[in-house]
């Protein structure tokens, strides 16, 4: 069997493309000029089971036809596509552009539900992007040497209420509290920014002029969940080294992931890293 892999930005494909060739299947990647990493041409210059083509984001009747021209009937999402790309970059051709007049509403769940169901419909089937990664799957407990402290542990309770909800309507699948307050919640521009974006905020109000400061402890808890009815075919969630150290910069103590449905990418030194930077990392049940 080839499997087809449609290749967005970051790790997240090239650990795919590893397990799959580990587990001996020859790979064709559709890869995006507007997210994927250019490394990926130099593993399919050092490995004749893998097959790279560019395509522009919009262009599904090329992907299909890839596909077919490679003999590809499964095929996995992985990596990042951001949604301001989805919503305000692509240049649709024909095809996509009929399924876009078609939704009843432009979020990521009902733009790659519609895709998965064209690609079906053309004999693709779309698998779970955890299909061979499943070892990278947050275990439930806590993930880190320092357990969440109890205030933090409110922030958690309170943050998963917030994030569930937010994630219902495919808004973001990240909150940010401090002292049982949301800060921040995430939108189209990604968890590391909606971190980032919290921090400011924090400052702003820190920065108070005298007597009107801030009575929120700066310290932020980045809460993190799947969607109520997350699709594992895309838009899973990911943690990676980079979002713990945008933590550290951002003054954030502890995060909260969802076990089993939350893929954590170099496990052992994200773990290392927030164990020296103090921060809590602890996967909570579905």
């Amino acid at each position: 069997m080839k499997l087809g892999l449609i290749a967005g930005n970051g790790r997240f494909p090239f650990l795919l493309l590893d397990a799959a060739r580990a587990q001996g299947l020859a790979v064709a990647v559709a890869a995006i000029h507007e997210e994927t990493d250019p490394e990926i041409d130099r593993r399919a210059e050092t490995d004749p089971g893998i097959t790279v083509h560019w395509l522009s984001l919009g262009e599904l009747s090329r992907l299909i036809e890839t596909f077919h021209n490679e003999g590809v009937t499964k095929a996995v999402m992985a990596g990042q596509v951001k949604h301001k790309q989805i919503f305000s970059a692509i240049r649709p051709d024909w095809r996509l552009a009929k399924l876009l007049l078609n939704l009843r509403t432009r979020n990521t769940d009902m733009l790659l539900g519609a895709v998965a169901k064209v690609l079906g419909d053309e004999g693709i089937e779309l698998i779970s992007s955890t299909s061979f990664l499943e070892p990278l799957l947050a275990q439930e407990g806590v993930l880190t040497p320092r357990t969440p402290s109890d205030d933090e542990h409110k922030n958690i309770e309170y943050g998963l209420q917030v994030a569930r909800a937010v994630a219902g309507f495919d808004i973001g699948q990240t909150v940010v509290v401090a002292a049982q307050a949301c800060v921040a919640v995430e939108a189209m521009e990604g968890t590391d920014a909606a971190i980032e974006r919290a921090a400011r905020i924090m400052r702003s109000l820190n920065d108070a002029p005298e007597g009107g400061a801030s009575t929120l402890d700066r310290k932020l808890t980045v809460v993190k969940v799947a969607k109520p009815n997350q699709d594992m075919r895309f838009d899973v969630p990911v943690i990676g080294l980079a979002t713990v150290e945008v933590m550290i910069r951002s003054g954030a103590s502890c995060l909260s992931v969802e076990a089993g449905r939350t893929l954590l990418f170099d496990r052992d030194a994200l773990i290392q890293r927030a164990a020296e930077a103090g921060i809590a990392i602890v996967a909570v049940p579905r």
